[in-house]
């Protein structure tokens, strides 16, 4: 017979922080970002070109917001084991992908309010170097989001929805992808503005894609605040943990809370009412086809009234 003690019912906190995978991608895409705005800046203030400064500039802020990515998961991990994280540090990362969809939003706002101003006040573009930059970043992204898109995905795996989704990798892979429409907008209004003369172009490219990732803010907004206001959990699942606590004995569910505490991981509190009361783990185990809920605290209660089913 096992002899339980105190410490064998203790578990752990560490809930999904991230993985190693996604946080060393990261670091490859920024050391390449880097590298690359290095280079256009030196050679900008050799050759006299603005366009090769501004896109050296341009590419240290895009590097800055990769930073919130990889901050986030080496925070999440240092932290796993912190007490003050009732549960565990899971939703770091997603933190991580909500500042960097804010910050998508400003460089998106910015990038349309200076559209506008040379649509209303068009300048003299150097065509030649402008292509040569618009090109090479594209290079430099398509590389960056073929580094970081074999672990963007999301799965459905049966009974409980099981979401595998990493919110702050999805941050990072939508920067790349955002700077990777702006250089294949550009590459577009330049080859027609240098053949047709259509300065316009440019500027009017610019509030396209600007437009575009607005748009692929809005999701990222949409689905990182719904977990940290624990409002993502679907009905669905929600009715369904009811339906399999209810379907055994006489069970009630009197009370349910039900909360994200990582990207892909859930905490339940269950309140369950019984003529027939059985130990806390015969209901866990009727939950372990869930694979979402990784901490789930069970109180049973008593009904003390005439029993309406057998057991």
């Amino acid at each position: 017979m096992h002899i339980y003690t105190l410490e064998s019912w203790k578990h752990n906190h560490r809930f999904n922080i991230g993985d190693r995978h996604g946080e060393r991608k990261t670091k490859q895409v920024i050391l390449l970002t880097l590298t690359m705005m290095i280079v256009e800046i030196a050679a900008g203030m050799l050759f006299g070109s603005m366009a090769l400064l501004a896109d050296g500039w341009h590419m240290g802020t895009h590097a800055a917001a990769l930073g919130i990515t990889a901050i986030a998961y080496h925070y999440a991990r240092r932290h796993a084991d912190n007490p003050k994280y009732a549960f565990g540090t899971g939703k770091v990362g997603v933190l991580g992908g909500f500042t960097s969809a804010i910050v998508l939003a400003v460089a998106a706002l910015l990038m349309a309010v200076e559209s506008v101003e040379r649509l209303l006040l068009p300048q003299p573009i150097r065509f030649d170097e402008a292509i040569v930059v618009a090109v090479t970043g594209l290079v430099v992204n398509l590389v960056s989001a073929y580094i970081l898109q074999d672990r963007h995905h999301r799965h459905d795996h049966g009974a409980g929805h099981h979401h595998e989704r990493d919110y702050n990798l999805k941050a990072a892979y939508l920067h790349v992808l955002a700077d990777a429409l702006t250089s294949l907008l550009a590459i577009i209004a330049l080859i027609t503005g240098k053949t047709f003369g259509w300065i316009w172009m440019d500027p009017l490219m610019g509030i396209v894609g600007a437009a575009v990732i607005m748009r692929w803010s809005y999701g990222l907004l949409r689905g990182t605040s719904k977990i940290l206001l624990d409002r993502d959990v679907s009905m669905e699942t929600v009715s369904a943990i009811y339906s399999t606590i209810e379907s055994d004995s006489d069970n009630r569910v009197a009370d349910l809370h039900i909360w994200r505490i990582a990207s892909n991981q859930l905490a339940a509190i269950i309140s369950i009412v019984t003529h027939y009361p059985k130990p806390p783990d015969h209901y866990k185990r009727l939950l372990s086809t869930f694979k979402e809920l990784a901490h789930i605290t069970i109180e049973v209660n008593l009904c003390e009234s005439e029993p309406c089913v057998l057991p």
